[in-house]
């Protein structure tokens, strides 16, 4: 039968509309896939005529704090959040520009992949592509050692001591794991994910929970200096890693020993003075191994006077200044529970350390292995700020040192429970802050505070069990009232969730900053994430000694009234609820930016790219020399100058 045109043309009209609605719905279903909001994807979309944005080039920096007084944390918020804006403007967006400040500030060529990596994290939406100083600073003093002595080493660390761990990767794949455990398990399933992009190589892992290196002073001096020296950038260089290389893992022969390993030469120091041994990695004139600088002169240096309040986060844990302080008030500097050291400069792995260690960091495990104890989830968390109690949490066991009868009040998680239980502190007097009645705005020591009934109504602090005791934990009987397990969903009920060490690091933490709570943090180790993490703008530093407990909590919580001030009987300060908030935001947006899954995939991948080239016998003649032009385009930059710094 035969269709007259006027029937065609509406035929064809209903089947072009179709169509178009047909595109329409896919796009939209991708959106929903991708998990990305529509102007977000229509950003991307190129435009005939206008030239691509930088890639992230259209981020605002949000304006600066503005102190409402003169309180010490008041201003130090505004000071992190200068540091912060400078942090945030100095980042480079474009190749060319990581290229050029990668020798300009490491005086090297980047290792081969550089630009494999590049192209990894900006797909990832990595924050910022320089921020991984905490890689170059772990691996620099490894330039004084023989390349053939680290494989050696990293190869046969295991053989020695049931405490490490090997991960061997041949033809880019984790091919062997020797002597494993759960944590060389996890790590593995991190690797896959990048093994395709790395050459052979082996990986000693340590398996125990405290760090192992301490390098004398004098030693790494040496080691540093020699790095120094050896930094080049000759115009030519090979772009691929060496093959072939002996002092490798044999796989298909575990049992022969190789006619010679390196010794790492480990020694026991469990249930000892760990200051004794890292004093030796602090110089001279420190704190830690002079006795000549006062107490009020130390305390100068990382703490105000006015509070106790912590001004300098990486100082209040650095124990060749910090250390002689609060070396009795530490589970692990007092009575660490598997220390087993070295003084000798070995490529280890480790996912935590004190300043002093040499142990290589990475990511650790707990942030990556999905676990419900600590991993954050957005529906456990369904309360904004204004809904939350104006109280502080922390539930835990009593790890952090091997603890007797005579010896657990030497420990950090016991005088943490301690001081902010209502009974134990009753007729205690403590120091906070009070505002001067004749300068509103000013404020001076209090040292008459008695924190009890605060306690009482501001702090859920206790235990949950006991471990780690000698010869088991029965003297806790008459001390602590244990407490109910608090799992995430009641944790975050409150404002302030505290977080401190327990046998190492916590592996609580990123759950901590992810939440809509403020993360108040006390901690004597370092981790892979420090350098991205501002005090006074993602989170709330405390001492180690818990002294400025009080002085925090009352300047967010509040206490007493203006007219308490007449006479001076009682303390005064204005609730700083705002700040909190303000604080807790920042710490939450700031995660979800550089705490990612995909930023630990990220850190890995260049971790063991500049690990690769140190163990690379041809080191100094391997890397990418480029000046990072061929990936203009890429980067969205028509001429290498419009987004120079």
């Amino acid at each position: 039968m035969k269709i007259s045109k006027p029937r065609k043309r509406v035929l064809f009209l209903i089947i072009t509309t179709c169509a178009i609605f047909a595109v329409i719905a896919n796009f939209f279903v991708f959106l929903g896939l991708t998990g990305t909001d529509i102007g977000s994807q229509f950003s991307r979309l190129p435009i005939p005529g206008l030239p691509r944005k930088p890639w992230h080039s259209g981020e605002k920096v949000e304006g600066p704090y503005e102190p409402r007084d003169a309180h010490p944390i008041s201003q130090l918020m505004a000071e992190a959040d200068k540091a912060w804006a400078m942090y945030e403007n100095s980042r480079s967006t474009t190749f060319r520009q990581t290229v050029r400040k990668y020798r300009r500030k490491y005086g090297r060529h980047p290792p081969p992949g550089f630009e494999k990596w590049y192209r990894f994290a900006r797909k990832k939406n990595v924050h910022n592509i320089d921020d991984f100083e905490q890689i170059m600073d772990d691996l620099r003093p490894f330039w004084a050692i023989e390349p053939k002595v680290l494989r050696n080493l990293a190869a046969n660390m295991w053989r020695r001591d049931n405490g490490v761990a090997g991960i061997h990767i041949r033809k880019h794949k984790v091919v062997k794991e020797t002597n494993g455990s759960w944590r060389s398990e996890t790590l593995i399933t991190l690797i896959n994910k990048i093994a395709q992009y790395l050459p052979d190589m082996d990986i000693a892992l340590n398996r125990l929970d405290q760090p192992r290196v301490v390098v004398p002073w004098e030693d790494m001096q040496a080691h540093l200096k020699k790095e120094v020296e050896t930094r080049r950038t000759p115009p030519e260089v090979f772009q691929n890693f060496t093959t072939g290389m002996d002092e490798l893992l044999n796989i298909t022969s575990l049992e022969e020993e190789p006619a010679h390993t390196e010794d790492p030469e480990w020694f026991p120091a469990h249930v000892k003075q760990y200051m004794e041994t890292a004093k030796l990695a602090c110089p001279p004139e420190s704190h830690a191994r002079s006795n000549d600088i006062p107490k009020a002169d130390i305390e100068a240096r990382y703490k105000n006077r006015l509070g106790g309040i912590i001004t300098n986060f990486n100082l209040s844990s650095d124990l060749c200044t910090a250390g002689p302080e609060i070396q009795d008030m530490h589970g692990f500097l007092y009575s660490g529970t598997t220390v087993i050291p070295t003084k000798r400069l070995v490529p280890i792995f480790g996912e935590c350390k004190v300043n002093v260690n040499s142990d290589i960091l990475f990511p650790a495990n707990m942030y990556w292995k999905h676990d419900d104890r600590y991993d954050y989830d957005e529906k456990h968390d369904n309360l904004d700020w204004e809904h939350k109690l104006d109280s502080m949490i922390w539930r835990g066991v009593t790890s952090g040192g091997t603890q007797t009868a005579d010896n657990w009040q030497k420990m950090h998680r016991q005088r943490l429970v301690k001081i902010v239980n209502s009974t134990q502190m009753a007729n205690q007097e403590v120091r906070i802050l009070t505002e001067q009645p004749e300068k509103k705005g000013e404020f001076e020591n209090f040292r008459q505070f008695h924190p009890s009934e605060f306690a009482a109504n501001h702090t859920d602090v206790g235990f949950t069990g006991t471990m780690s005791c000698v010869p088991d934990c029965s003297f806790y009987n008459d001390v602590f009232t244990m407490k109910s397990i608090a799992p995430f969903p009641e944790q975050f009920k409150q404002k302030f969730l505290v977080d401190v060490d327990g046998h190492s690091f916590s592996g609580r933490w990123h759950a901590f900053l992810e939440s809509k709570s403020l993360g108040i943090k006390a901690t004597i180790f370092r981790e892979w994430h420090d350098s991205r993490l501002f005090a006074w703008r993602h989170f709330v530093p405390m001492d180690n000694r818990y002294d400025d407990v009080y002085s925090i909590l009352t300047y967010f919580l509040g206490v007493g009234t203006p007219l308490d001030q007449e006479g001076h009987e009682d303390a005064y300060v204005m609730k700083h609820d705002a700040e909190g908030k303000r604080l807790a935001n920042q710490g939450r947006e700031w995660a979800k930016k550089v705490l990612r899954r995909d930023d630990i995939e990220i850190y890995m991948f260049r971790l063991l790219l500049e690990y690769a080239r140190i163990m690379d016998d041809n080191r100094d003649r391997i890397g990418y020399a480029g000046d990072g032009s061929e990936l203009d385009k890429y980067d969205g930059v028509s001429h290498p100058d419009d987004v120079a710094h």
